[in-house]
């Protein structure tokens, strides 16, 4: 008998393996996100932009630039010192050959984010908002300093003298530093000087000037001016300002949670441990001997291409501090028009909310309209008799959280209110570990959610017992419940009572508190399980349409595009002939135009003065179905977090996202589209085609919706009619789950017949249309009879 040798095993097993993945089409994650900081940074040099917020564009690309530095390079510098790395499967590149790609990417960006910020700053210099630098101070301004500094810094401060015998401190990720070379009365060699900036103080000081101007030095600047003064006999010979930024690829649940501990606890000790991990990179501005510098680099351990060296300040964060230092008369010319989110011109705040949901699904689409209608129904069921509970999943929440006094002041009024706090919501961990203290005082229950899967869904369900019967409405979002980015990101929320939909979101929350993530459901897709597969029939049954003949078209919005398999299926599509179009503000790891594999697919970003945050899913020519969600197509999302999609079945409610997206697939002014080669370029306009911001023309849509929403009277105002009212025409349809592979042990319970009438125009696994009627409060009640009998009865809402 003939034993095959090792040779042949190979190649046997190699005829088992999948085909090699086709990387013609696709791009590298980490460099598709630096072209899109390089974007953020365009908005910088685009002088239609108001002065002052072209430099809030050139801090917002630092602080981008950080937390990558900090989460994507620090984790491929980990996966780089195995001696078997992972490959990168959108571009075949191994975790060290990537951060070689990213360092060889950054001199280019720094140089020219340093210069914009120079250009800037000298135009307002020129306009009166001045910062003082420690080598131009005039005499007046030098005697300020040096007053305040020997008041109110020098007491503070604790310099260092650092030298072959003591240890290198541990410097904290992220905070500042004043370096310098020191020499000495003795023959020490190698002496380090070392200065925190003190965090506990106000970073930007303001220098008295002339009326109408407004001048500050910075903290740091301040301690520079007076550093000879600080080492006693040691001498500076030179001076900089230094910053390290660390890995902060922290997985909580990776680092063990003792089983009695605490896992607010165990969050904490995680905080702790980020400010000392292992040193990415080193941020120098000013001069620098090359003996101290190399002092510095081999403390920290880090090669000279991970030393960024500049000459304007590090952290500009402040830059948002001082704009409300901007004299008055300067202010129309150097910021945005302020905007005020405007009401919704459906919902009228007369009345109350919770009986216009009944009547109507309502979609708030911020930062147009405000938040108000759902804070204001929280804050209406915290009072209301009838409601017997509120249940909420948290992932960012406000500091000064009007929404979470709602919750707590519900729990102190008998209701049952359970919150899913996400305490691993990057960089906003203590404020929720602090919320989540809270509420539990209050009496709310909290929970954390699952280990190994961040809760990142957006979804509210307030409970209500009229009578015998219960009725649910429910609140669903592509954005966090916060009041603050409502103002500053672009995100729908919908607000419905549609009753299929209850059912489902009254079993998701049955499920997160069981830790079940495989739940069954008919109206949400659900990851980590159900949203992936809602995609990809989706994608499928517009596929068979394109080689049936039919029209096709998909499209997305998102923030992010990197899920190999949804990438692949979107090429497919492309290649039987879907139209597909995505408007992508960040990574898009698919190339669009690519002959032969994704000729038929168009990516659009769009940066400007909102963040695009909102997620969209539509199937079909006449977008039959739109589903709304909290997930980007990214592995995290679809395969490691809980996410949510949701159908949007109200016609007017679809037509308005059908027209907010038709008027954002239209900007010219602001849009980028996507090349096959990866990089953005502006979109083309046709001859005589007029200038389109969507965002502009969105704010203004927003004023001149509201206007019969303020003069109305307390009677509803009539519904506006879309931009595209023959959208209303269409049946909405949802995506039904697939049938199970086998049949379950345990008998199926049979879900109560939502209120709407149902039409098979496909085979079950297909689509499934859904037509909603539109009972009153009263014919609504008497529906759900039947289910709150066997509420009373069973104990059982399902």
């Amino acid at each position: 008998m003939h034993m095959p040798s090792k040779i042949e095993k190979k190649q046997a097993a190699a005829k088992l393996r999948k085909p090699p993945r086709d990387f013609s089409y696709t791009q590298n994650r980490e460099l598709s996100w630096l072209r899109f900081d390089n974007r953020v940074l365009d908005e910088a040099f685009d002088e239609s932009v108001p002065l002052f917020e072209r430099l809030k564009f050139v801090s917002i690309f630092e602080s981008n630039l950080d937390e990558f530095l900090m989460v994507r390079v620090g984790g491929l510098s980990d996966l780089a010192e195995l001696k078997k790395q992972p490959v990168d499967n959108k571009s075949n590149m191994t975790a060290s050959e990537q951060v070689d790609a990213v360092m060889a990417e950054m001199p280019g960006l720094l140089t020219r984010w340093e210069s914009i910020f120079k250009n800037i700053e000298g135009k307002l210099d020129a306009l009166g908002v001045h910062r003082a630098r420690v080598d131009s101070l005039t005499p007046e301004e030098h005697t300020f300093v040096t007053r305040y500094f020997q008041a109110y810094v020098s007491p503070v401060i604790s310099p260092l003298v650092i030298d072959p015998r003591h240890p290198f401190p541990n410097l904290r990720n992220g905070a500042l530093y004043l370096a310098c070379g020191l020499d000495g009365v003795t023959d020490e060699e190698s002496l380090l000087g070392l200065i925190e900036i003190p965090a506990s103080m106000n970073r930007v000081v303001e220098i008295p000037s002339p009326t109408g101007t407004y001048s500050y030095i910075l903290l740091e600047d301040v301690i520079l001016a007076c550093l000879d003064s600080c080492f006693g006999s040691y001498k500076p010979l030179d001076r900089a300002l230094i910053r390290v930024t660390r890995n902060a690829d922290i997985d909580p649940d990776g680092e063990g949670v003792e089983e009695e501990e605490d896992y607010r606890q165990h969050m904490k000790r995680i905080l702790k441990k980020r400010l000392r991990l292992q040193p990415v990179v080193l941020a120098v501005s000013g001069s620098l001997e090359k003996a101290t510098l190399k002092t510095i680099r081999k403390a920290l351990e880090l090669s000279r291409r991970s030393v960024f060296t500049c000459d304007i300040p590090l952290d500009l964060g402040y830059v948002f501090g001082i704009e409300g230092k901007i004299p008055e008369h300067l202010r129309n010319e150097l910021l945005f028009t302020p905007f005020k989110p405007q009401p919704n011109p459906t919902i009228d705040m007369s009345r109350s909310i919770r009986e216009q949901v009944l009547q109507h699904d309502k979609l708030l689409f911020y930062p147009y309209e405000a938040m108000n209608p759902f804070l204001d129904l929280v804050h209406e069921a915290a009072y209301d008799p009838e409601c017997i509970s509120l249940r909420i999943t948290l992932y960012r929440v406000a500091k000064q959280s009007r929404l979470c006094e709602s919750l707590i002041d519900a729990a102190e009024n008998g209701k049952e209110v359970t919150v899913l706090m996400e305490l691993r919501a990057r960089f906003d961990e203590q404020n929720n570990i602090e919320w989540a203290e809270r509420l539990e005082e209050a009496g709310c229950t909290v929970i954390y959610g699952s280990e190994g899967f961040k809760c990142h869904s957006k979804i509210c369900q307030l409970t209500y017992r009229e009578g015998m019967a219960l009725t649910r409405l429910t609140l669903l979002g592509t954005g966090n419940f916060n009041e603050k980015t409502a103002k500053l990101y672009s995100d729908f929320m919908l607000m419905t009572a549609h009753p299929g939909i209850g059912e489902d979101a009254n079993l998701f929350f049955r499920n997160l508190s069981l830790g079940n993530l495989r739940g069954d459901y008919r109206f949400l897709g659900v990851a980590p399980v159900g949203l992936k597969p809602l995609i990809m029939r989706g994608l499928d049954r517009e596929i068979q349409r394109a080689l049936a003949g039919e029209p096709a078209r998909v499209f997305f919005k998102l923030n992010s595009l990197t899920d190999r398999e949804v990438i692949d299926k979107i090429a497919e599509a492309s290649c039987a002939g879907v139209r597909v179009d995505m408007i992508i503000r960040g990574i898009s790891c698919l190339k669009p135009g690519v002959p032969g594999k994704t000729e038929n697919v168009h990516v659009r970003s769009i940066v400007g003065r909102f963040l695009e945050h909102a997620r969209v899913y539509a199937f079909g020519v006449d977008s039959d179905m739109i589903y709304l969600s909290s997930a980007d197509m990214m592995t995290r999302n679809t395969e490691h977090r809980v996410e949510i999609a949701f159908p949007v079945l109200d016609p007017t409610c679809r037509a308005l996202v059908h027209e907010y997206m038709g008027m954002q697939l239209r900007d010219n002014v602001k849009a980028r589209s996507l090349t096959s080669d990866g990089t953005w370029v502006p979109v083309e306009r046709a001859e005589g085609e007029k200038p389109f911001n969507s965002q502009e023309a969105l704010l203004e849509r927003a004023y001149r919706n509201a206007e019969p929403a303020v003069e109305a009277k307390p009677a509803p105002a009539p519904e506006p009619q879309p931009a595209t009212p023959e959208v209303q025409k269409v049946q909405a349809t949802v995506i039904e789950p697939e049938p199970a592979p086998a049949p379950r042990p345990e008998p199926q319970v049979t879900k109560p017949v939502p209120e709407t009438s149902a039409r098979r125009d496909k085979p079950a696994g297909k689509t499934k249309a859904i037509e909603r009627h539109r009972p009153g409060r009263v014919r609504m009640g008497l529906g759900l009879i039947g289910l709150g009998l066997k509420t009373l009865i069973t104990g059982k809402t399902k």
